[in-house]
């Protein structure tokens, strides 16, 4: 005798060895003997064969109509046995009854399983919906299969092409165009990115980087709600003083100005004065909100997306010709020796006399004018002196407590696209990059200027018991990393007790956020703790540094993506097949001239620091990909490396654009002032 049996969802069939009330011992074709509980032994025959006797049954069975299966099961559960019988005639045998088995077994939709061989047909509407279902499937099926089809053929259908960022970093791998996709690529043994692109899905690489990164950080779109700048009401007295502003020309976020009075007195008071849009608008406001969300401007070579939006930013930008709000901080100083006496903050009316542009008077304001060298024939001369020198004082003080000088080893790097003023940028524009040195003497001004101000605002605050967002390092010690938090710190790197940002609120969200808790602290002094917006160990403020340090991540990792492409493009637009760079480690090297790591072919086994020659083989502007091997040593020793070339390579690496990572495979279907962008994006009239 023979028995038929069921095991984890499979049939099996063989040859009846013994048998007791509980359990049987069969033994199979293959030769091996099993022991079966009775309950599982289904169907018992004498012919034909199991083997034979399956194979015929699962053939009947695909042949069973199910319709017609479900009219004639009885409304009450029932054996299939009992149903084979009703269905094909009274003596279906052992082949027809097993048919019948496998084909209610595989259909749930239609018979629900109770166990033991026995079921229960579905309910008629189960039955339907459950069809239709079937249905959509085999439809979404043919879909997937005619998407794929055309992708595989390079067409890429309009679908597809909609949701195409979605697909490659957010895919949804039940939905259809994913899954035409990932069988395309499978079929097409090409990646998806690969195959996208061949299919046409990709309009430019240039967009492909601008919409993903629109894609992933402003799905809602850049657009500011209709939102008016609004007053600010405090009738705030007019500064008696001259300020000027110090940025490039396509700063239209004139964040900071500074002016000196005092001169040949003796006593010289800076005044560091810094726009106030916290004087017009508080927390859980409706700006506010705007600004929270977008956290910080974004930079990108001829474009930007501000905080604010463009009418709130002129309403508070500090421009020439208007006396503008402003919370301002004054550094009295001996003019001989440079000590700091005093300091002052004040919130009022700056009358700014200038916008000064270093991108034009880089070349005139030099050290040796501003030191008395050469000639002084520009504005505000004797001022900028002053505030070089203790620039210059304020830095040597800075490194020693850092306990070694800052050493600039890179250039700044600015990027021009000639066509591309006041528009978004296509991606075909000529680029014309230059590079700046690190810590000219505007730029130093500006820093040390504003390193004094977000030093010392830190620690007022804090003596106050107000507190406020802070950057810290503990250490120097390589990979220790610059964090934000909520006490006041030392910060290592610039070698201060503690350093808030405070002095770019028009761009920077904590830098608002630090912005009125100052402003509380110069109204309400030594009760200012009891009227600041955010108190101590304020939950809100956790989450504004969250927020903020993924966003601010996100937002500079783009712009250096987006340098990195124009860098690329620059190569093929002038034409060069050989760069000068610098070895780092693990075959890594650094253009001399452009802001590109990249990996070369032949420097794995260089020291770091030599010198070497590299000739460009291919560059791919989808994936900021650069193909390079080393042509030639240009220099016989390395330079030897120091802690600051090692801060620099940790950096460079760690924005270093390498291949596009991808959410779907074939497998599964700081400038000198801590953090300001190094690059400067402009944009120039053809």
């Amino acid at each position: 005798m023979f028995a038929l049996y069921e095991d984890g969802g499979k049939f099996h069939a063989g040859r009846v060895m013994s048998e007791t009330d509980a359990s049987l011992q069969i033994e199979l074709d293959s030769g091996k003997r099993v022991k079966v509980k009775a309950a599982q032994a289904l169907l018992r025959f004498e012919q034909p064969a199991p083997a034979d006797l399956l194979a015929e049954a699962q053939r009947l069975a695909a042949e069973v109509d199910l319709d017609l299966a479900w009219e004639f099961a009885p409304a009450d559960d029932f054996g299939f046995a009992t149903l084979a019988r009703e269905y094909y005639d009274a003596k279906a045998g052992a082949e027809r009854q097993a048919s019948m088995l496998l084909a209610l077994f595989g259909a749930p939709h239609y018979f629900r399983r109770l166990g033991r061989g026995q079921f229960k047909k579905a309910p008629e509407e189960t039955v339907k919906a459950a069809l239709l279902g079937i249905e959509r499937k085999k439809q979404q099926a043919a879909q997937v299969a005619a998407w794929a089809a055309e992708l595989a053929a390079g067409s890429c259908p309009a679908p597809i092409r909609e949701q195409l960022y979605k697909i490659l970093f957010k895919p949804d791998k039940s939905a259809p165009e994913t899954k035409a996709v990932i069988e395309a690529s499978r079929q097409a043994q090409r990646s998806p990115l690969d195959l996208l692109a061949a299919a046409g899905a990709i309009d430019s690489p240039y967009q492909f980087h601008w919409r993903r990164f629109l894609f992933e950080n402003f799905p809602k779109g850049t657009g500011f709600p209709a939102l008016q700048a609004p007053p600010i009401k405090d009738a705030l007295p007019r500064a008696d003083c001259a300020a000027f502003s110090i940025d490039d020309s396509a700063t239209t976020e004139i964040d900071d100005a500074l002016s000196v009075q005092g001169l040949g007195s003796g006593t010289v008071v800076l005044g560091i004065h810094i726009a106030a849009p916290g004087l017009a608008f508080g927390p859980d406001s409706a700006l506010d909100k705007v600004a929270r969300e977008r956290l910080s401007t974004v930079y990108m070579p001829g474009h930007k997306l501000t905080m604010l939006p463009d009418s709130v930013v002129e309403a508070y930008t500090l421009t020439a010709g208007q006396d503008c709000p402003a919370v301002s901080l004054y550094a009295t100083f001996d003019e001989a020796t440079l000590e700091a006496k005093r300091f002052e903050t004040r919130l009022e009316r700056v009358p700014i006399v200038a916008n000064l542009r270093h991108d034009e008077l880089d070349a005139v304001i030099t050290e040796a004018t501003l030191t008395g060298g050469e000639p002084a024939p520009y504005a505000f001369a004797a001022e900028l002196a002053f505030a070089f020198r203790l620039a210059r004082h304020l830095k040597a003080g800075r490194e020693t407590v850092r306990g070694k000088p800052e050493v600039f080893n890179r250039p700044d790097y600015s990027f021009r696209l000639v066509g591309a003023a006041g528009a978004e940028p296509r991606g075909d524009e000529a680029v014309q990059i230059t590079t700046r040195r690190r810590g000219a003497p505007l730029d130093l001004i500006v820093a040390e200027a504003m390193i004094l101000a977000n030093s010392h605002w830190g620690g007022w605050i804090d003596s106050l018991g107000v507190p406020g967002i802070y950057r810290s390092q503990a250490s120097l010690a390589p990979g220790v990393k610059v964090r934000m938090g909520t006490r006041a710190q030392p910060h290592a790197g610039i070698g201060v007790a503690q350093y808030t940002w405070a002095t770019s609120p028009l761009r920077r969200y904590v830098d608002l956020v630090n912005q009125w808790q100052i402003i509380a602290c110069a109204r309400h002094g030594r009760t200012a703790a009891l009227a600041a917006p955010f108190k101590p160990r304020d939950a809100q403020l956790f989450s504004i540094i969250s927020a903020f340090d993924a966003a601010y991540a996100a937002y500079n990792g783009f712009q250096s993506a987006i340098e990195r492409y124009w860098a690329l493009r620059s190569l093929a637009q002038d034409g060069v097949r050989e760069l000068d760079a610098s070895v780092m480690k693990d075959g890594l090297v650094r253009a001399d001239t452009l802001p590109l790591v990249f990996r070369a072919t032949g420097a794995e086994s260089l020291a770091r620091g030599a010198h070497v020659r590299v000739r460009v083989a291919a560059t791919d502007l989808l994936t900021l990909d650069l193909h390079a091997s080393v042509l030639a040593r240009l220099e016989a020793e390395p330079a030897a490396a120091t802690a600051d070339d090692a801060a620099d390579e940790e950096a460079d690496e760690a924005e270093r654009a390498g291949p596009l990572t991808l959410a779907i495979d074939l497998d599964d279907g700081a400038g000198a002032a801590d953090g300001e962008p190094v690059a400067t994006a402009v944009a120039a009239a053809p």
